[in-house]
């Protein structure tokens, strides 16, 4: 398969910026390399017939989210028109390359195998930055206030004010945090985060919960091989080390549905019953709370208020695409929110029709592919099952994750999408009659659900803010 070395790289680049850490890997556009090497990879595959033209059930809908998306900002600000329109052309294009360059259950395996490796990165970092030393940060002007970049300065530090003695530079700002490996730094006096599209301890810790699920498909797939259940259990820890040290209280959520679908599966209603057990002590020690933590609940719900009056100005095409921070000063923080605000109801339609297909497909082919179901694939079933597990526990703890996370162009949840789609196209390639439909019904689901986000977040926010 000649396009997986360039979807590898790709997974690779998003997640671990290797390119943001070692000096001589910036004068290339990786990102834009690996992109052309996978679609360049993928059209070889189709001329030796490694691959062929086949349709995934999410894919006319992101065409018709893609296109609505771009119509808005070139009525809404035709002067940015070209700018948001490639960013999100990148998500579209990521999701093609893996969803329909992946379609064989082998391909899957090294392309999930490549996202757990980087979970395993990330998570590891950041746990290791939770319990290095405190050193003197000097910040980034230029950045925005929510993540706060910065440079170590070699000085170690036990307080900020000792940042502020010494050698120090005019007029400069100064923090007190973890230093971290390849340069990353904590924030918020000592919550862990990465680089890049995770340099939010919330996104970190949203990234390492969706990843577990892949741990536990290998180690049912591959159970017995040597090592398997050690990353297993090393994934699990790290995941779960990393959820305390972020202090997010909304990856913490994503953690516990994730395990609570595993719960489910097993031991039925009890076992949510259990999980909620067991979930008290991640509760008690992980969350943030105090001043800061009332500060961060009380700007959510200002910015939520704020997506709602763009949507009630504007209720059809939105703000436009990537125009949210023209209107406001900070991001929605909820995906569903922000595609409303910057898109209308449509966009807000479409783009949960997409999600809600990502997480139909592992459904359907869990309760569908069974070892006594009688279907043609039913021998397939002992590969089948773990990952449309995997899947689906992955994109309930998205669809929890991103009401609280500004995820609608996220590269991350795109991958996931991806993932999704490439599952269904290698069970197509072993069971040609396995299908997932969206009809009607699933039309006024995605409705009535985006209808009482809405609602729900109107009352709210009218009751909190009082």
């Amino acid at each position: 398969m000649f396009a997986i070395p360039g979807i590898v790289a790709l997974v690779v680049f998003i997640y671990a910026r290797p390119q943001e850490f070692v000096e001589r890997l910036r004068v290339i556009p990786f990102l834009y390399v690996f992109f052309a090497l996978a679609l360049c990879g993928g059209l070889l595959d189709l001329r030796v017939r490694n691959l062929k033209l086949a349709n995934t059930p999410q894919l006319p809908w992101i065409v018709l989210f893609f296109l609505w998306a771009s119509f808005t900002v070139l009525v809404r600000a035709p002067s940015d028109a070209a700018s948001h329109i490639m960013e999100l052309l990148i998500c579209v294009v990521l999701y093609l390359l893996i969803a329909h360059g992946v379609q064989s259950f082998r391909a899957l395996h090294v392309v999930a195998a490549a996202v757990l490796s980087m979970v395993l990165l990330v998570c590891g970092v950041g746990a290791h930055q939770g319990f290095a030393p405190l050193g003197c940060v000097m910040i980034d002007p230029a950045a925005e206030r929510d993540t706060a970049a910065g440079k170590p300065d070699g000085r170690p530090c036990e307080t900020i004010r000792s940042c502020y003695d010494g050698d120090t530079e005019p007029g400069a700002d100064y923090a007190c945090e973890h230093i971290g490996l390849f340069g990353t730094t904590s924030i918020g006096g000592g919550r862990v985060r990465y680089r890049g599209v995770l340099q939010d301890p919330n996104e970190l810790a949203l990234a390492g919960g969706v990843g577990l699920p892949l741990a536990f498909a290998f180690g049912q797939v591959r159970k017995g091989r040597t090592g398997q259940r050690a990353v297993t259990w090393l994934a699990f820890a790290l995941v779960l080390l990393c959820a305390v040290l972020t202090g997010s209280r909304g990856g913490q959520l994503v953690f516990l549905t994730v395990m609570g679908a595993y719960f489910a599966r097993r031991f039925g209603a009890r076992g949510l019953v259990v999980g909620g057990v067991l979930a008290l002590p991640l509760l008690l020690l992980g969350g943030r709370s105090g001043a800061e933590a009332d500060s961060s609940t009380t700007e959510r719900l200002d910015l939520l208020t704020e997506a709602l009056s763009m949507w009630k100005s504007h209720p059809v095409l939105g703000v436009g695409l990537g125009q949210f921070t023209e209107w406001s000063y900070m991001t929605a923080h909820n995906s569903y929110l922000l595609a409303l605000g910057e898109l209308g109801f449509p966009g807000m339609v479409l783009f949960s029709i997409i999600v809600y297909l990502s997480a139909k497909i592992p459904l359907v082919a869990y309760r569908t592919i069974t070892p006594d179901g009688g279907v043609l694939f039913a021998e397939g079933a002992p590969v089948t099952r773990p990952w449309a597990m995997a899947i689906t526990a992955a994109f309930a703890g998205l669809a929890l994750g991103i009401f609280f996370l500004s995820f609608t162009y996220h590269y991350v949840l795109w991958i996931y999408m991806g993932l999704s789609g490439a599952f269904y196209s290698a069970i197509r390639a072993h069971y040609p009659s396995f299908r997932v439909r969206f009809g009607g019904r699933d039309l006024a689901l995605v409705v009535a659900v985006d209808l009482a986000i809405i609602v729900l977040v109107f009352f709210y926010t009218k009751w909190a803010l009082k």
